[in-house]
């Protein structure tokens, strides 16, 4: 049971303004650690990250009942644990919040075949 139907074209139009607003989130979300000596995170774009996050998990689960156990699943819960060390002040954490990034950017352009190839 992977992919079990196409999208609504709503659903897609929906979820690329929801991306959008997801990365302008996490950029501050990201610069906050980056450049912690002259910046505090405002809450704003904490909730945003995080509330649109969650909506982009719903769309795609919506589309794809396995979400987790594909390769997108498992990188976006990797994502989510070195954030939350960074967040809780272990290690380094704008390495973390870095890294995260990346793993996120790589993954989310992978070709389809691969980006959504059950892992378990």
């Amino acid at each position: 049971m992977g992919k079990t139907a196409d999208r609504p074209y709503w659903v897609l139009m929906l979820s690329i303004g929801i991306r959008a607003a997801h990365q302008v989130g996490a950029g501050v979300f990201l610069a906050s650690f980056l450049f912690r000596e002259t910046m505090t995170l405002p809450v704003f774009y904490l909730v945003l990250a995080l509330a649109t996050g969650g909506m982009l998990s719903i769309t795609e689960g919506i589309r794809h009942r396995q979400f987790f156990r594909e390769l997108i699943g498992v990188s976006t819960i990797v994502k989510l644990i070195l954030l939350g060390i960074a967040v809780h002040g272990r290690i380094g954490a704008g390495f973390l919040v870095v890294t995260a990034f990346v793993l996120a950017s790589v993954c989310s352009h992978l070709p389809k075949k691969i980006r959504h190839r059950l892992i378990f």
